[in-house]
């Protein structure tokens, strides 16, 4: 396996694939979605994982667990997906203290923040709340170092490599850079979340 993955049992209705990055994980995903493989119901990539769910009805655990060590990763970055544009309004609590974390200006902050199309490596934390990766590399800061016990729903945040939206009002440590009312979890939609892995996002500010 060029990508040096694990395949290991999780349970009697899913493997969990261990990989070496995020961008093995995201190509591997990207495959998975393309080859339609007989009993995979699930595909759900994290940041160094693909967790398959199946069918036992369709197919064994043997048959799925040898295609999936040996089914090759997608060439290139998963990187081409729907492209979705949100608007932020950046007045967030944290915004000076990222800007002195990064030694940028405010207005130099939303311009980067802004600048380029972040990727949705993956979801988790909370419903519909998506990882979003590849933004400007000035832009990572840490946690902050005490979480919040309440930060808003549709706060824009960052934090480390990642930029984020809260989808509800919830407890959270990353620096709050602005606020959006893209409904980015709505269980009223046929698919609640509005962001999934491999797609694109573009904020805007307003």
């Amino acid at each position: 396996m060029a990508d040096d993955r694990r395949v290991l049992p999780m349970g009697d209705r899913a493997w969990l694939v261990e990989l070496p990055d995020l961008d093995d994980a995201l190509r591997l995903f990207a495959s998975l979605t393309a080859a339609h493989l007989p009993g995979v119901v699930e595909a759900v990539p994290a940041a160094r994982t693909v967790l398959v769910k199946f069918d036992p009805l369709t197919t064994t655990a043997d048959e799925l667990g040898t295609r999936l060590a040996s089914l090759p990763a997608a060439r290139g970055s998963a990187a081409s997906g729907r492209l979705v544009t949100i608007a932020v309004l950046y007045d967030g609590d944290d915004l000076a203290e990222v800007a002195a974390l990064t030694g940028l200006d405010v207005q130099s902050v939303i311009e980067a923040h802004t600048a380029t199309a972040w990727r949705v490596g993956f979801c988790g934390f909370a419903p519909g709340f998506a990882y979003l990766i590849d933004g400007h590399p000035r832009l990572q800061v840490p946690r902050k170092r005490e979480p919040r016990t309440r930060v808003p729903g549709g706060s824009v945040a960052l934090a480390g490599e990642f930029s984020g939206i809260y989808p509800r009002e919830s407890p959270g440590g990353w620096q709050l850079i602005g606020r959006t009312d893209a409904p980015v979890w709505d269980v009223n939609r046929p698919e609640p979340a509005l962001l999934k892995p491999g797609m694109r996002v573009r904020f805007r500010a307003v």
